[in-house]
């Protein structure tokens, strides 16, 4: 049995897979761009990711003399962890934004 090639399919695919490689370029350069910051609950600490999970910035805010180092550490802890998933939440939102026009690939 002979098999004909659809070549409009196969440049349809080949178009497909340029787009879908050319929308991950873009969201790999925009998950290091996008910055997120969060904050302790008491305001103390801030720290700044990136969507990717690198954590850019610490800053310890307000005086540390009034705060024991136990106390400072489990501020530094819960603001690392919310920071985690902030940078989840953007890193998912960018991914819908970016290959939104892809409908297979939403649920990726």
């Amino acid at each position: 049995m002979v098999r004909q090639i659809d070549e409009a399919w196969i440049e349809n695919a080949v178009e497909r897979y340029r787009q879908i490689e050319a929308r991950q370029v873009e969201f790999d350069k925009a998950v290091h761009a996008v910055e997120v910051t969060v904050r302790s609950p008491d305001g103390s600490v801030e720290i700044v990711v990136n969507a990717a999970g690198t954590v850019t910035d610490v800053r310890i805010l307000g005086p540390l003399h009034t705060r024991s180092n136990t106390e400072l550490a489990g501020a530094v802890r819960s603001t690392v962890a919310a920071a985690a998933d902030a940078a989840r939440w953007a890193r998912e939102k960018l991914w819908a934004e970016t290959f939104s026009a892809h409908p297979s690939l939403r649920e990726v």
